[in-house]
């Protein structure tokens, strides 16, 4: 049933659109207000994916949630999953759902602890820079690019894989969504914000082909 659901967005006006996960516990799920129409309008440009021309919003418990193939969440501060919403995770990760979590400084620790609750048996583990998702539309032989600060860390991949399927992509001490939004938000030069673009688009291609 669940999967069925995914082919109504597929057959629809578009092939495609991203679920910005709208999450309880207190951080700023909305952040980052440009990012991803800009995301999803270079995906259009450059790709043969028929992009909407921006993001839709849902809550896990929303019967919709399963007309998302991929969702994508991101925020500075805490997130918190209720029991029934880590059922609901799990039955969408099964059904070929697939979560970007992009960790806009902030989000990290309160993000590993909830995940762990939808996966205690599957830890999110680094991903090798020859991972395919380095190289699906733009290569990346480096793995993530380095778009802000933070705390000078370099950008880590982490995933989570369920039935040997990457069901979540974890980027972070990277802030892709920075590097994606407005070029007058953070004055990120071009050279970054193309850089963010790519692995954007790199991100969801391989969502959508593995």
């Amino acid at each position: 049933m669940y999967v069925l659901l995914f082919l109504i967005v597929i057959l629809g006006q578009y092939d495609f659109t991203i679920a910005r996960l709208k999450y309880h516990g207190g951080g700023d799920w909305y952040s980052n207000p440009s990012s991803l129409s800009n995301l999803l309008a270079a995906i259009n440009e450059r790709t043969s994916i028929r992009a909407a021309p921006r993001e839709d919003v849902v809550e896990i418990t929303d019967p919709k949630l399963f007309n998302y193939p991929y969702l994508y969440m991101n925020g500075h501060g805490k997130v918190r999953f209720s029991d029934v919403e880590i059922k609901i995770l799990r039955n969408y990760f099964a059904a070929g759902g697939f979560l970007h979590a992009d960790d806009n400084y902030g989000m990290d620790s309160s993000f590993r602890h909830e995940i762990v609750k939808v996966f205690p048996d599957s830890p999110l583990v680094e991903l090798p820079f020859d991972y395919p998702i380095y190289g699906s539309f733009y290569d990346f032989p480096n793995g993530l690019p380095k778009i802000h600060e933070h705390d000078g860390k370099p950008s880590q991949g982490f995933g989570i894989f369920y039935e040997n399927r990457l069901v979540v992509f974890y980027t972070y001490e990277c802030d892709l969504g920075d590097g994606w939004e407005d070029p007058d938000v953070h004055n990120d030069p071009p050279e970054k914000r193309e850089a963010a673009i790519q692995m954007g688009i790199n991100i969801v291609v391989y969502s959508l082909t593995h």
